[in-house]
Parts: structure tokens; sequence; C-alpha cells
């Protein structure tokens, strides 16, 4: 486990979907992602038994969580329960996310 700062580039870096990068680094109970989004880029909708918390960094991007459409922009908080279906869509521009899940998600490391 890291204590204290990480750069970006020591992260595990992962291409989720087209057009949308992460890079994650984890604590012992929980972890972090920035999630970057090209222009128009999807994360297509799904679920995970994690819970997720995050905040858009940049740009502005149309979150659909279970059926509720809102558009989030820079400063806007997401709160996603484990189990619940979500899809996230960039708007005409970059979009940079921060994420936090738990319990540990094994799959982004």
């Amino acid at each position: 486990m890291a204590l204290g700062p990480v750069d970006k580039t020591k992260c595990t870096h992962r291409t989720i979907f087209p057009g949308v990068d992460i890079y994650t680094k984890a604590g012992n109970e929980m972890m972090v992602s920035l999630v970057e989004f090209q222009p128009g880029a999807v994360v297509e909708e799904h679920e995970h038994p994690h819970e997720q918390v995050g905040t858009v960094v940049q740009g502005r991007a149309r979150f659909i969580v279970d059926g509720v459409e809102n558009v989030l922009g820079p400063g806007d908080m997401y709160v996603i329960p484990g189990g619940v279906r979500h899809k996230v869509v960039a708007l005409d521009e970059p979009v940079t996310a921060f994420d936090v899940f738990h319990p540990i998600r094994e799959d982004y490391l």
C-alpha cells in the first residue's frame, strides 16, 4: 500500500470502455480512481456490488443512475449504492472524474 501522494503514472491504468481511461490506487479498505473520458465516450450501463462516490473535476457528463438522468459538471458529486445500475456519457468535451469505491474493486487493480 502506498502512503501519501501517488503520481498518476504510478497507478494501475486500464481502458475500461473506448475513450474511458482509469488510474487506480488502493488502500486497505477502499480505492480511489481518476477517470478520464474523451468527448462522447460512454461507460455502458452496468452494476457492481461496490459502493461508489465521486465528483466531476472537469467537463460535463450525463449520469443515469437507477433510471434517473442528471447532467453533472465540475464540483458536482454523486453517490451510487452497490447493486444499482448506472451509465455515464461524456458530453462534448473531455471529462475528468474522481471516484472512491468500497470495498476495493479487484478488477481495476
